[in-house]
């Protein structure tokens, strides 16, 4: 399995998921299908199959997060030292060359992503623009609403 890049905060959310798994959503799991049996046929319980499912869900997902944090590549934006260039972890101010809008986002693995936050996927189309650039320069972005054109104000490490 390739690498999988994750910030520190990223590492630690994870984790924290696959704690919470373990410890908490198993045993609850486990609880509801032994309640489900105890209301006898187990061919026509509805409780029985949801817990069963539910159970499912848990261990696939505890699966999932113990691959991707063995497969993990945890970088400390803090520690990042890339000259001014945009890189994996770092902080961009971008300005809209047509509508003069100003956002701040920063480039994290695809797990960690979420718009609202400021945090855009390493995948991303704009993320991909960015990547390598430093202050000052123009990063076209092709979006839903057609092509734009992003300047950089801006990189932080933090």
């Amino acid at each position: 399995m390739a690498t999988i890049p994750l910030t520190l905060r990223g590492a630690e959310q994870l984790k924290a998921e696959l704690q919470r798994l373990k410890t908490v959503e198993r045993h609850a799991a486990i609880q509801a299908i032994a309640e489900a049996r105890a209301q006898g046929d187990l061919s026509e319980n509805a409780e029985y199959d949801a817990a069963k499912d539910r159970q499912g869900f848990v261990e696939g997902r505890i699966k999932e997060l113990e691959a991707k944090l063995a497969a993990a590549q945890v970088i400390d934006p803090a520690a990042v030292n890339a000259g001014g260039k945009v890189v994996f972890g770092a902080t961009v101010d971008l300005e809209d060359e047509d509508s003069g809008q100003k956002v701040t986002y920063q480039i994290v693995g695809d797990d960690e992503a979420d718009l609202k936050l400021g945090l855009i996927s390493i995948s991303s189309p704009i993320a991909r623009a960015l990547i390598g650039k430093v202050a000052g320069d123009v990063a076209e972005v092709q979006a839903p609403g057609g092509l734009r054109h992003w300047e950089i104000v801006g990189v932080r490490y933090v």
